[in-house]
């Protein structure tokens, strides 16, 4: 049996989600952004794409440092979005120093390409053919809208303008989804929009030095393993312009032997769609769980014959 350690993507962020990191981790982050990060832990500063996204990237490292030293860890790590970043650090492939200015830069980079007018739609209740149809109705060079996101058969995020999503929203409900509703991010990412600053991005990654992944790392984009550097490298910085298909992901680390599903902070977004993949004994979140639970979880599953 296996585990897999999975971290959040943009939407899941709270503020007071780095309280639980702890101060070597925080005042290493400081040190290489040259600012104090517990600054970007607040509602106003969570206002911003680039705090946001470090505040994630430093949970979710948080996380898996809390776990190392209680001598644990996943045999798998993915992260939606964002989460990549602080699942590749996990998995020992790139270093937090390294990750922290990337970060900074995707931030960046990407609210800058879109400042305001756009963002993203989480639509539940119909599957992925019945949301394209819609897209395909509405999509036009002046309102472009994209399907962004698979994180189950009848859960996808779209993502684009905002007139355009208020009429994919407009549609759907008519046509039978339970909920339209638009989430807490202020780009459109994952869709050919943010393809520009994703070449930025991946020039500064030709100055990173990758390691080769020393446990599973599954992509949240392609949905597979990655296990060559350039492969890695490629997944990290196109990732912000490329579909999740987190229904993909999740059921790929079935397929491997993945039982134990953790979700690091914050929140339980995922681990609420490990459910419907892995049922509800075997899925827990770091914000929900006592440690001692998962330390006795996790070796409990090391233990289990494979």
């Amino acid at each position: 049996m296996s585990s897999i350690l999975v971290f959040p993507g943009q939407g899941a962020q709270r503020p007071g989600m780095l309280q639980s990191v702890c101060a070597q981790t925080m005042s290493e982050a400081s040190e290489v952004l040259g600012e104090d990060a517990w600054r970007l832990d607040s509602i106003e500063a969570l206002n911003s794409t680039r705090a946001v996204q470090l505040c994630l990237l430093i949970a979710g490292v948080g996380a898996s440092r809390a776990l190392s030293q209680h001598d644990l860890k996943t045999d798998f790590v993915a992260g939606l979005s964002i989460g990549a970043y602080p699942a590749a650090v996990a998995a020992g492939a790139l270093r937090f120093d390294d990750a922290l200015r990337l970060v900074s830069l995707r931030g960046t980079l990407m609210q800058d390409a879109y400042p305001h007018g756009y963002g993203m739609t989480a639509i539940l209740g119909l599957d992925v053919p019945a949301v394209e149809r819609i897209l395909r109705e509405v999509q036009s060079e002046d309102a472009p809208v994209y399907l962004a996101n698979i994180n189950a058969d009848n859960q996808v995020v779209i993502a684009g303008s905002d007139d355009a999503m208020t009429r994919v929203a407009r549609l759907a409900k008519e046509r039978g989804a339970g909920l339209a509703k638009r989430l807490a991010v202020s780009v459109p990412s994952h869709c050919l929009l943010l393809q520009e600053p994703a070449q930025s991005l991946a020039k500064a990654f030709q100055q990173v030095q990758l390691a080769t992944p020393s446990r599973g790392y599954i992509s949240g984009s392609s949905a597979r393993r990655v296990i060559h550097i350039e492969a890695l490298r490629h997944d990290l910085a196109f990732n912000m312009c490329r579909l999740v298909d987190w229904r993909g992901a999740m059921q790929n680390a079935l397929e491997r032997g993945v039982r134990l599903h953790l979700e690091a902070p914050p929140g339980a977004v995922l681990t609420n769609l490990g459910r419907r993949v892995f049922g509800p004994g075997c899925t827990m979140a770091f914000d929900t769980t006592r440690m001692d639970t998962v330390e006795a979880l996790l070796r409990k599953e090391e233990a289990q014959p494979i």
